[in-house]
């Protein structure tokens, strides 16, 4: 009995210990990220570091979520900084891969990123062979695909720098600067690199043109020359592969809207109006589907149409004053069916409509140019005199059945 008593209170109090022990290492833990934090605000970032170290060496993921992103702020303060010793300089570069090999292994959200700013420190400060860097980037982006274009430009840079003419790095590159054009179709220099690459636009299309045809069912290369089509304004080159994209994936909005222009722009108004009619059960609250469905219908001749949606983008759009100069536009180009002094209040109609644009937004300088432009298409004051027109009296539109509009007399 007494040696049972004896071994319980042995175990006790090595299990003390132990709690005991523990406790002090996360009190530790806790009390170094404190005293991390509180130089790292300071920006003290020499004394910051070895207490960064000590937790990430305790506990790699306890604090993952801030402290590797505040030891990489410190890093590269130091490692930028011109009062920093070389000796330092040369101790940062030495540990930066192992760091990051850390955060991607305990941050695993964050580990594209991560990922990204490895292969950036191997390129900019270890200054590693290509071989050795065009890895790391790729891995970034395969993990993180929606990584800033900066690190995509990077990569771009290192298989244009390093083509032979047989490793396939500039179609890598084009692949990769497709990507960033249909990814920011406003930003013209991703283009601009793509067509360095061919030499011009026209044979970069031709390139897209015949790699796809070559395989007809990658949606990748359809979505590529689609693309230059539409830069290269070949029109009729874009329908196929937008077509080809729009069957596989008959909602995507992006697809469509593309599609839809380019019926525009090919004057194929069925097919315009198809296409804008969907985007618009897609997505109800878009101006721009209303807008290019008035444009397509207004194409065709069907104007009481047009107008309908130009006023429905005016009002999705919270007074959105484009659509309402189109719609001037409308009356304006159906004047020319009407007698003399009717055609000249119909001008009147589309000047006041065109006012109203103007009024709506001061900045529509089109607006502005065609109120001038029919300033001598409206009736004169001996226009009203001669037929008995009085100020403030009301001239109803009937030369053109669909507008059933009216205008006062000045």
């Amino acid at each position: 009995m007494k040696t049972l008593i004896q071994t319980i209170a042995i175990t006790l109090v090595l299990f003390s210990s132990s709690i005991i022990a523990q406790t002090a290492d996360s009190m530790k833990v806790l009390t170094d990220y404190s005293l991390f934090s509180e130089y790292h605000k300071n920006k003290d970032c020499v004394s910051a570091l070895p207490y960064g170290w000590s937790v990430i060496e305790a506990n790699p993921s306890k604090f993952s979520k801030w402290i590797y992103y505040k030891m990489e702020e410190c890093f590269w303060a130091l490692h930028d900084s011109t009062s920093t010793t070389p000796e330092m300089v040369k101790s940062i570069q030495d540990t930066i891969l192992y760091f990051y090999d850390l955060a991607i292994k305990y941050r695993e959200e964050d580990k594209g990123y991560f990922q990204a700013r490895k292969a950036y420190v191997s390129e900019l400060w270890l200054t590693l062979p290509a071989t050795a860097i065009i890895p790391e980037y790729e891995q970034s982006i395969a993990w993180q695909p929606e990584l800033s274009s900066f690190y995509y430009n990077r990569l771009g840079q290192l298989y244009v720098n390093n083509d032979d003419g047989t490793n396939g790095l500039k179609e890598k590159a084009i692949d990769l600067y497709t990507i960033l054009v249909e990814r920011e179709p406003e930003n013209p220099v991703w283009g601009n690199i793509i067509t360095e690459l061919f030499g011009n636009i026209d044979d970069r299309l031709k390139f897209q043109k015949e790699a796809w045809e070559k395989d007809l069912q990658n949606e990748k290369k359809a979505k590529a020359f689609a693309s230059t089509a539409i830069q290269a304004s070949e029109w009729a080159q874009a329908v196929a592969p937008l077509e080809f994209l729009v069957s596989k994936e008959p909602e995507n909005v992006g697809f469509l809207s593309q599609l839809g222009n380019v019926y525009n722009k090919l004057e194929n108004t069925t097919k315009s109006e198809e296409t804008f009619s969907k985007l618009i059960k897609l997505e109800p609250e878009n101006k721009d589907h209303y807008f290019y469905f008035g444009k397509a219908l207004m194409e065709a001749g069907k104007y009481s149409q047009a107008r309908t949606q130009f006023l429905k983008a005016s009002e999705v759009g919270n007074g959105w004053a484009l659509p309402i100069f189109y719609e001037g536009f409308l009356y304006e180009q159906s004047a020319s069916g009407c007698a003399d002094f009717d055609r000249k209040v119909v001008y009147l109609l589309a000047q006041n409509t065109y006012r109203r644009a103007l009024n709506m937004d001061p900045n529509l300088g089109e607006a502005k140019d065609r109120i001038n432009a029919l300033s001598g298409s409206i009736p004169t004051k001996e226009d009203y005199f001669f037929r008995g027109i009085k100020s403030g009296q009301t001239l109803t539109i009937t030369c053109v059945g669909w507008i059933g509009k009216s205008v006062t007399a000045p």
